[in-house]
């Protein structure tokens, strides 16, 4: 296979909303460029991106693929990108090491809510990106609307590049701009016939091209010189200018197309080959300490990790882009985070579940290698004599979590590596045993991510498991002081058991007064590893407990705090005096005041008002503004405070107080509501005690658990 030169190699990514066509567009590039030579569809189940059977399972896509074409002696790597954005892990990821994003659009619909969320990412990415209006060919199609709601959402940089002349079902011809002629296709598609644009179109070609004249000219000073002495620009010129304006975001080029009957992907291709910028031309990539790692083939050999793949009978496959240097097979390279050293034993092009072998990769190209041992994604390899570390990417927090357990027991510890493999191939899937709830905690972007999961456990590692609630980690705390003493007494025959404790608890907060009443032997503070204090005072005269015995006292406290009396949750910020009790020179033993100190605490415990906790987020809900009302009130029955509200880029964004059992499967809520077009985040804040019927439930649900 031919090796390309830094200069001749092109990354684009495909994103859009769901059914703009993906795919189906990647798969008629491939027909072009003669890598396959015949068009799979999406319906038929043969296409080189949607190829693992969970996808076609579902008819649409959950990874991002990675491809190649050869077009006019350029490399044109393709990824494929899911449009749901329950997978955006791999929208995100594909983003970070391309050149150039595509942005599909549905002819019929417009902008979605899919390129709406997208569109967020390229801007924080500030990718050079491209709009290509797909199904131009749909009885409802209408590229003149879909052009001007990318306009109001996408502002003035949205350039037409061409126009459809029939849309609609008899779709065949359009007008290309950029050199002013008509592209016929035939009835099956492929190669089109160039012919003069007809007279009808002349008007409305010459406007759009001296538009186009126009914002080309705009992106550099000698060509606007050009312009003004010319009163137009030459096909080189154009790209020129199109280029910069692609660099700086300034230019968005608009083209259309029917990928299912393959007219306009050729044209499409030949403007990245000569227009979309590669990586040599964008701005170097940053690293960890702050430096810039330019994109040339002369740099030191470093390769980037931003996809790993982890197939059942092939082992791991890890995705990388040449971010500096060259690369070629056998080579050795060091891990910047674990020092460790790899050796790239073969290096391929991928195709979707095929593999291309190669020797070599230039500067920016992007490939992949097999069962790489101590290397996950977002980490960089390097010669061993650099020590570069590339900025890694900042994936989203998960939006929705579930308890997982398996139905079999025995497969609990084969379900923990499992996951820890998932999680490896989406780090946008978290997974964390919480000891304080003692359930396994699956995180992810939404439903449909966590249900994919679900279904990969379930067929291809055989481990059938269910989805529960998870449970609420509350506090339990007291509002006023109380007393309360026990004496735990055994007998059984031998050595007995004895001990007798007296103690006061009161609610602790910072800068309280020592206790009056009491002659203070030792204090001790306790900071609570789940937050809080727990602030022990001895306060024993007379020698009527051993100082010995204190400790057990004190861990039997500690360990009715770890499991509360009211939810079995834990306890924080009380004060315990342990001030009068009773042993026996024979019975008494650690044993005995560690019970009598945790009966005691949990007795007095009842009597001092006790009070839950629940955990306070801090939630922000971005949502179009016709929405808000909608949103406000939902928000509003899930007990939040709502704190405020700003309008940024048109949309709303509503600040809110909201306990955290109220945003169970919030995320699928909102979605409901808002029709996909709202999206939240959520941090927490606070912990707030609970209303006295919630309180009443806990406590009730509580005792059932433990007569069980």
């Amino acid at each position: 296979m031919k090796i390309y030169d830094d200069k001749h190699i092109k990354n684009v990514v495909l994103v859009g909303a769901p059914k703009s066509g993906k795919t189906t567009l990647a798969e008629a590039m491939l027909f072009e460029a003669g890598l396959i030579n015949r068009r799979g569809t999406v319906e038929e189940k043969n296409t080189v991106s949607d190829y693992h059977e969970i996808e076609h399972e579902r008819g649409s896509s959950v990874y991002a693929t990675s491809m190649h074409t050869e077009w006019k002696d350029y490399k044109i790597n393709i990824i494929d990108t899911p449009g749901l954005d329950d997978f955006i892990g791999e929208v995100i990821s594909s983003l970070r090491v391309a050149d150039t994003a595509v942005m599909m659009l549905n002819s019929e619909n417009g902008v979605e809510v899919g390129t709406e969320l997208i569109w967020n990412y390229v801007e924080k990415f500030q990718k050079p990106i491209l709009f290509a209006v797909n199904h131009i060919d749909h009885p409802k199609s209408d590229f003149d609307a879909t052009v001007e709601s990318a306009r109001q959402r996408f502002g003035k940089a949205i350039t037409v590049m061409q126009y459809p002349v029939n849309q609609g079902e008899s779709f065949n011809a359009f007008i290309d701009l950029l050199n002013m002629m008509m592209y016929k296709f035939p009835a099956t598609g492929g190669k089109p016939e160039k012919l003069p644009i007809p007279a009808e179109e002349m008007d409305k070609a010459n406007e759009l091209h001296n538009a186009l004249v126009e914002k080309a000219a705009e992106n550099d000073e000698k060509l606007m010189e050009l312009y003004f002495e010319k009163g137009t620009l030459d096909e080189d010129q154009l790209r020129m200018g199109l280029k910069m304006g692609m660099l700086h975001h300034d230019v968005y080029p608009v083209f259309c197309l029917s990928a299912k009957k393959d007219m306009g992907s050729g044209r499409l291709m030949s403007f990245i080959d000569n227009v979309a910028p590669c990586a040599v031309e964008l701005f170097p990539e940053k690293t960890i300490d702050g430096s810039e790692l330019p994109c040339e083939s002369k740099g030191p050999a470093t390769i980037f990790i931003f996809k790993t793949l982890i197939e059942p009978h092939l082992g791991k496959l890890s995705f990388f882009k040449v971010m500096s240097g060259e690369i070629t097979a056998g080579m050795d390279l060091v891990n910047s985070t674990t020092g460790h050293t790899e050796r790239l034993n073969q290096l391929f092009i991928m195709d979707g579940k095929n593999r291309n072998q190669v020797t070599k990769f230039s500067a920016g190209d992007i490939g992949a290698t097999l069962k790489l041992k101590d290397t996950l994604t977002n980490q960089t390899l390097c010669a061993g004599n650099k020590k570069i570390e590339i900025d890694p990417i900042h994936f989203p927090e998960p939006r929705l979590r579930v308890a997982i357990v398996t139905k079999n027991k025995a497969d609990d510890e084969k379900l923990g590596s499992i996951l820890s493999e998932i999680h490896q191939e989406d780090p946008t899937l978290v997974v964390d045993y919480n000891r304080e709830l003692r359930q396994v905690l699956l995180h992810g972007q939404g439903e449909l991510h966590l249900a994919v999961t679900k279904w990969r456990l379930e067929k291809i590692y055989h481990v059938e498991v269910e989805y529960n609630k998870p449970r609420i980690p509350y506090r339990e705390t007291i509002q006023k002081a109380s007393m309360a003493s026990y004496r735990h007494k055994k007998q059984s025959g031998g050595a007995g058991q004895f001990g007798e404790v007296y103690m006061k608890i009161e609610p602790y907060f910072d800068g309280m007064a020592e206790p009056e009443g009491h002659s203070i032997r030792e204090k001790e503070i306790l900071e609570l590893p789940w937050g809080g204090r727990l602030v022990f005072y001895n306060c024993i005269v007379g020698g009527v407990i051993d100082q010995r015995y204190i400790p057990s006292i004190q861990k039997g406290v500690m360990e009715k705090m770890h499991e509360g009396p009211l939810t079995g949750s834990y306890v924080r910020d009380v004060r315990v005096i342990v001030y009068d009790g009773k042993m026996h020179p024979v019975d008494s033993n650690d044993i005995s005041f560690k019970i009598a100190g945790m009966m005691a605490f949990k007795e007095a415990f009842h009597s001092a008002d006790p009070k839950i906790l629940e955990p306070i987020y801090e939630v922000e809900v971005k949502v179009p503004e016709e929405l808000m009302g909608d949103v406000v009130t939902d928000l509003q029955t899930r007990r939040s405070i709502i704190l405020g509200m700003d309008n940024i880029a048109g949309y709303q964004v509503i600040k809110a107080k909201t306990p955290l059992a109220e945003l169970d499967k919030y995320s699928t809520s909102l979605r409901s509501i808002t029709q996909g077009r709202g999206s939240y985040s959520g941090k927490f804040t606070e912990y707030a005690p609970v209303p006295t019927d919630i309180q009443r439930k806990l406590g009730e649900e509580y005792k059932k658990t433990e007569n069980h």
